[in-house]
């Protein structure tokens, strides 16, 4: 096992050599707990360099971009059974589809890369980009050397309630407390009817 690993380690750091690495920051994301989406937008701005001002379409000063933890990435909703990777062999009817949940088990490493990939503009400058790339489905990688600066992620805004499911929260308070408010009369109205007997037994002797 640590030999797989050692080599997974040192194919990752393989490709790291082509690229030009003069004026470039080693920004480190950290996956544990983020959505998929978000963090492969923050990703993919990073690596386009957009977040410079010296950013232009047709340069590609964007910094390396390692990721970690890849494998406890979180997504929302149903998506993990809902959605679905597409791929086609090359014959006829070939045509080969795998779930979220499936590729995650798989290499959850893969789900990052395409998700960041498909959000980078379809050009010459897209094979460079994913060289900076480095994804691990844990927290080791052979960076360790390097002047590694982790990367903060903007804080998220909570969105207001949906209007339809702050009307069915209210609803449901209001049946609550009719309830409450319906036990509680049963309650007294039951011992007001126990009092009441017990007061007529005792003229009755």
């Amino acid at each position: 096992m640590k030999m797989v690993n050692s080599f997974n380690l040192k194919r990752a750091a393989a490709g790291i050599k082509r690229i030009n690495l003069d004026g470039l920051r080693w920004r480190v994301f950290d996956a544990k707990g983020q959505i998929l989406g978000r963090l492969a937008s923050q990703i993919a701005t990073v690596v386009m360099g957009k977040d410079k001002p010296t950013y232009t379409p047709n340069r590609d000063d964007g910094d390396v971009c390692i990721v970690l933890n890849a494998k406890d990435i979180c997504v929302s909703g149903r998506k993990l059974t809902d959605k679905v990777y597409y791929w086609h062999t090359g014959y006829m009817g070939h045509l080969k589809k795998r779930t979220l949940k499936d590729q995650m088990a798989k290499d959850p490493t893969d789900v990052i890369r395409k998700a960041i990939l498909r959000m980078l503009p379809k050009n010459n400058l897209r094979d460079d980009r994913d060289r900076k790339l480095r994804i691990f489905p844990g927290s080791e990688h052979p960076f360790g050397d390097r002047p590694l600066e982790p990367y903060v992620m903007p804080p998220r805004t909570v969105r207001e309630m949906r209007p339809r499911e702050r009307r069915a929260m209210i609803r449901a308070q209001k049946k609550a407390e009719q309830q409450q408010e319906n036990a509680e009369q049963r309650q007294q109205n039951a011992d007001e009817l126990k009092n009441g007997k017990k007061s007529e037994a005792q003229e009755s002797a």
